[in-house]
């Protein structure tokens, strides 16, 4: 067996191995909303969530917001926007600023993951991250172990049936005026 190099160099490739586990992620909470009959991006939903959570943003606001550079920004909303998501419009006074807000299509789909998905995947994730100790890549190793030993789409099954999720939390209200109090993902 080949010896794995990211994570014998420890802090070295530490980048790389937080890019690993975010991918890990990322496609396994994929695997999730399609399970669940939501064919769009997993990475598409924390700019859905901020906007869910402050109303209409400029794309600068949008990506401060969800702490990615504005071309992944202005890329991502074009498709979301494709698909009736997330709607636009030129700030009056100054044309080079627009604002984006949710379609009522993206309002459904966003209250829709709320309830049925976001639940899950976070219990999913808190599962898996339930059991770190240490120190910090020894808890990246049991992360990654976890995730490659049983999935977030396996992890969800027991979350559905109602297994105690390993850690309560309180929601902090939103910014909006409808003042929601489910968290966006992370």
């Amino acid at each position: 067996m080949i010896e794995d190099i990211v994570k014998e160099l420890g802090f070295l490739t530490l980048g790389t191995r937080f890019k690993r586990i975010g991918e890990a992620l990322q496609a396994q909470t994929q695997a999730l909303l399609t399970e669940h009959g939501i064919g769009m991006p997993a990475a598409h939903f924390p700019l859905l969530a901020a906007l869910d959570w402050h109303g209409p943003l400029g794309v600068g606001e949008l990506s401060q917001a969800v702490g990615v550079s504005q071309p992944v920004v202005t890329r991502s909303l074009k498709g979301l926007e494709e698909s009736g998501l997330v709607v636009s419009e030129v700030v009056e006074g100054d044309r080079r600023v627009r604002r984006v807000a949710l379609s009522p299509e993206g309002q459904a789909l966003v209250q829709r993951a709320q309830r049925e998905v976001w639940p899950v995947i976070e219990a999913s994730v808190a599962q898996v991250c339930a059991s770190l100790e240490g120190p910090l890549l020894q808890q990246l190793a049991a992360l990654e172990v976890g995730l490659q030993r049983t999935s977030l789409l396996q992890r969800s099954a027991a979350v559905i049936a109602g297994e105690p999720s390993p850690r309560q939390r309180k929601t902090p209200a939103r910014r909006t005026s409808a003042k929601k109090t489910q968290e966006p993902p992370r």
